[in-house]
């Protein structure tokens, strides 16, 4: 399989699997829709990381099965490759991605559907589909731009450079640099701490903010206030506050 599910403490690691550079092919993308889609049901898997491997995060698209398709081909397939990364980041719970090495093109994509990025000190980002004629087709414009903003993601998308960790980790395309060697290790530990959170607060908060950033701020108001309501319903909650109230702050356990 090109892409595995694999599960401890929690946490539900998607690890691509497609060497010799994880390059996103028909096969991978669909495989990766599925076991995205597997992730947000299996209540076992309360925060999920994606992995690449030790070498490489993704080099991006399989651009000799690309180059092998035409206009109609790509008609019909557009739309089932930009629902296997949303299927990502639509995950109800914490997702943090583990970049080493290259992230490129739908590498860099899938990175950006996570809601934390850890990149290794020898990581390389970018979207580099102008330099191919194209554009980035799972979801880069619009989720690089919401990351770090128009004007830089039109200077990465516009140009096709990539960017190194530091760099990176200045324009907001990902949040921590470490040593390549501990980026899985930093990663599943930041996934198995939330791993142990209250699971419905969790979802409420990455949907609350999720969605609100793709509407008005009435808009998202409301869906605060009723994720915040609706909150007062649950188990979590009232196991939370009773151990505010009696042991005071951070103590509670919601597993």
């Amino acid at each position: 399989m090109t892409v595995s599910l694999e599960v401890a403490e929690g946490v539900g690691t998607l690890r691509l699997d497609r060497p010799p550079m994880n390059a996103l092919d028909i096969a991978t993308q669909d495989r990766l829709k599925e076991l995205a889609e597997e992730a947000t049901r299996r209540e076992d898997v309360r925060a999920v990381v994606i992995y690449g491997g030790e070498k490489v995060f993704a080099a991006g698209a399989d651009i000799k099965e690309m180059q092998a398709m035409d206009h109609t081909a790509m008609v019909l397939r557009a739309r089932a490759l930009q629902d296997s990364f949303t299927a990502v980041a639509r995950i109800p719970k914490p997702v943090v991605a583990a970049v080493t090495g290259y992230a490129l093109g739908g590498g860099c994509e899938l990175a950006l559907c996570a809601d934390f990025r850890i990149a290794g000190e020898n990581a390389k980002l970018g979207q580099p589909e102008i330099l191919l004629g194209l554009i980035p087709g799972a979801g880069g414009t619009q989720r690089l731009a919401r990351l770090v903003g128009p004007s830089k993601a039109k200077d990465l998308i516009f140009t096709g450079r990539m960017v190194k960790a530091d760099e990176a980790r200045e324009m907001g395309l990902v949040d921590r640099v470490v040593p390549a060697g501990e980026v899985y290790a930093q990663a599943h530990a930041w996934a198995a701490k939330l791993a142990q959170g209250p699971a419905l607060a969790l979802r409420a908060a990455k949907e609350s903010i999720d969605t609100g950033l793709e509407t008005d701020i009435d808009t998202g108001l409301a869906i605060e206030r009723n994720w915040f309501a609706g909150l007062f319903a649950t188990e979590d909650r009232e196991r939370g506050m009773r151990s505010f109230v009696e042991e005071g702050p951070g103590k509670a356990k919601f597993l």
